[in-house]
């Protein structure tokens, strides 16, 4: 039942014509292989998200979904969620490294944002993001994002500079592009939560506002140092346990504590769209952190600031009560949900 409910949408795939946004006329493609959200009143009104899930461990294809279900519904963002599948049935499938249908719809997208690691994708897919970070458009990063992309070393793609251990640029896409690549965990994987602080120096940026209590289970990342144009929203406070009332860990781990959100406005060529790109990366985000509200409310608000829209965020920051039902997987390889297709997770976690 599955593979036809697969099929046979896909073949019939449709352009609307019909669309409440202000700023595009007619809705981004519609297809079986990805979840498609409507645009509505709302901050978001005519601005199109893409967000792209594809990681093996801290279950992106959980957390993306209700990250655009809140994008859509509470704020009239029109979202498209593509996911690994398997590329014969359409199944998710975060272990498949090569394969996210829809990646065409980048080229449509205001925001792109992704929670990807160790993607090898085809050159064609791979030029949608690029094409998309080279026009200097918004970019959004999640988790593993820092490392979203491994090539094979005889890889001939001219994409493989982008690999997370390239030397040219160093670091590739993760340190060239958002800040930082993988370096290492700086907490103790599965033992050590990470409590999310704001920094002193930004405890009145707009994308904090509403911001106070940030909790996620998945641990600190390690952070060598930022560019020169990044600012650091929230320090990660290595914490000695897994429960939010855990106690912060004594010693070096917080000594100084280290970045796990931050914004770029990176510099960009001359033949660029503009002068400057505007970037939010953070190294929480595993779909468990996103039960935090005040972490989903950080990420609504850093949309609106990648999109030069920080003046609309309120003073209590964007709502980001939760919509449908979500019981995250919890991290860790081989743990996603088998069996399942995008539509799934359309309404919330399946029962």
């Amino acid at each position: 039942m599955h593979l036809v409910r697969f099929v046979l949408p896909a073949a019939l795939s449709f352009v609307a014509a019909a669309c409440t946004s202000t700023t595009h006329y007619e809705t981004m493609e519609q297809d079986a292989r990805w979840l498609s959200y409507p645009g509505g009143e709302g901050v978001g009104a005519g601005k199109r998200i893409v967000l792209v899930a594809g990681d093996e461990e801290y279950r992106s294809e959980e957390a993306l979904p209700m990250l655009a279900r809140l994008l859509s519904e509470h704020h009239g963002f029109e979202c498209a969620v593509l996911f690994s599948q398997n590329p014969e049935t359409g199944e998710i499938n975060p272990d498949e490294s090569t394969h996210i249908p829809g990646l065409h719809l980048v080229d449509q997208a205001d925001l792109l944002i992704l929670q990807l690691r160790f993607r090898q994708l085809v050159d064609e897919d791979m030029a949608q993001i690029m094409d998309h970070v080279d026009a200097g458009k918004p970019l959004f990063g999640i988790r593993t994002s820092t490392h979203p992309f491994n090539y094979k070393g005889d890889s001939t793609s001219p994409f493989a500079k982008w690999t997370w251990t390239s030397k040219d640029p160093a670091g590739g896409f993760g340190r060239e592009i958002l800040g930082e690549t993988w370096v290492a965990h700086h907490g103790h994987h599965g033992q050590e939560a990470t409590r999310g602080l704001p920094h002193p120096d930004q405890a009145d940026h707009p994308v904090l506002r509403g911001v106070d209590d940030v909790f996620g289970p998945t641990d600190v990342y390690a952070i060598r140092d930022l560019p020169a144009d990044a600012v650091t929203l929230l320090q990660g406070q290595v914490l000695a346990g897994m429960t939010p009332d855990s106690p912060a860990v004594e010693g070096a781990k917080n000594e100084p504590m280290h970045p796990v959100a931050w914004l770029r406005e990176r510099p960009l060529s001359d033949d660029a769209g503009s002068p400057t790109q505007r970037i939010f990366a953070t190294t929480m985000g595993a779909a468990t952190d996103m039960q935090s509200e005040d972490l989903r409310r950080l990420f609504l608000n850093a949309g609106l600031w990648c999109l030069e829209m920080e003046q609309r965020i309120p003073d209590g920051g964007l709502e980001a009560s939760m919509l449908g039902r979500y019981e995250p997987t919890g991290f860790g390889f081989g743990s996603y949900r088998k069996g399942l297709w995008p539509a799934d997770y359309r309404e919330g976690t399946p029962e």
